[in-house]
């Protein structure tokens, strides 16, 4: 497959991963990526805002392969290295055995507000510091764990950590020198979605 040049870039290549793999619990395990949060399906909405600034988008998920193929052909869809529900730490972990950039944007599927030059800023973030392998999206002072950006160099730690079952994105970020970028949206009332309640604030918020 031949992977596109980022248009006038001003970061190296960079991968989307969207984070797709959580049972969605307090939703009866529906899959928020093929949900309508606003007017458009989620994963069209993340795909278009962000299909760009990357070389390849990748969905981690365990379910609707055929479902992801056919709204978006040039998908491409993994699995967790192990079965069962892991979290985010083991999507992110699995990653690297699929993706060939050497630094991958993750996004949660339920996320939303994408803010502006995300990529970008991320990545100046992560030069602040030499040691620092993840910069991680804080939007309205809040850090969104999830919605980050990794270097490949990050691996051992992601496999220390799950092997010691420790599952914690905040406390394996501070093992890897974890840098902020920060977004304002004085707009927003949710960062994500978690619940049908706050899916039906959401909605109702957008007319107001």
């Amino acid at each position: 497959m031949r992977r596109k040049a980022l248009k006038q870039a001003a970061y190296p290549e960079t991968d989307l991963v969207i984070l797709a793999g959580g049972q969605a619990r307090r939703m009866n395990g529906i899959n928020k990526l093929l949900q309508k949060f606003d007017d458009e399906i989620q994963l069209l909405k993340i795909h278009q805002q962000l299909k760009s600034r990357v070389s390849q988008a990748w969905i981690s998920s365990h379910r609707d392969h055929s479902i992801y193929e056919r709204l978006l052909p040039s998908i491409q869809v993994y699995q967790d290295d192990e079965a069962g529900f892991q979290g985010p730490l083991m999507g992110m972990k699995s990653a690297w055995a699929h993706v060939q950039a050497d630094y991958v944007l993750f996004v949660p599927c339920d996320v939303t507000f994408i803010p502006n030059k995300v990529i970008s800023r991320l990545h100046q973030a992560l030069q602040r510091d030499p040691r620092c392998e993840v910069a991680v999206a804080a939007i309205n002072g809040k850090a969104l764990f999830p919605f980050c950006l990794l270097k490949r160099s990050s691996l051992p730690k992601l496999m220390q950590h799950l092997e010691q079952n420790q599952r914690s994105l905040k406390q394996c970020f501070a093992d890897l020198h974890m840098q902020v970028a920060r977004f304002q949206n004085h707009a927003l009332f949710f960062h994500s979605i978690n619940s049908f309640d706050e899916l039906q604030q959401h909605q109702q918020l957008q007319f107001l």
